[in-house]
């Protein structure tokens, strides 16, 4: 059994706590450029009768 699993860690929790660890380990103009790819936006559409209803952000 791996190591994450047995901290009782799934595969997503223990790749984004080694991914966090990356981006502070790297230096200062690196990690600002490293920071911007850890954001993401969701756009939520509700549909109804097969067409775009309204749009939540």
């Amino acid at each position: 059994m791996s190591g994450w699993r047995q901290a009782g860690l799934n595969y997503i929790n223990y790749s984004q706590i080694a991914a966090k660890l990356v981006r502070q380990a790297l230096k200062s103009d690196l990690r600002a450029e490293a920071l911007k790819r850890n954001e993401a936006n969701v756009k939520c559409t509700q549909w109804k009768d097969g067409k775009p209803a309204t749009e939540r952000d």
